[in-house]
């Protein structure tokens, strides 16, 4: 698959954008996925976010453990 940096960035700032808005910190974001039972370490969530490059499983698992119900892509939309 080829990595697309451009891509990368934006669903990286997504989701680093609906934590912050909802207060959530990589540890409460790990708690919460493994109450879920999606067991995941702070240290991978910040690994796999820092990288941008994470599956929508996990961007859609994240999404979920927070409380997103929506997502807006654009501030233009």
């Amino acid at each position: 698959m080829a990595k697309n940096p451009e891509w990368e960035q934006r669903v990286k700032g997504l989701l680093k954008a609906e934590l912050k808005k909802r207060g959530f910190g990589y540890r409460e974001l790990a708690e919460k996925l493994t109450v879920m039972g999606i067991p995941e370490t702070e240290r991978n969530i910040a690994n796999k976010i820092s990288r941008g490059g994470f599956t929508a499983v996990f961007l859609v698992q994240c999404l979920e453990a927070i409380g997103c119900q929506s997502l807006r892509l654009s501030e233009s939309s």
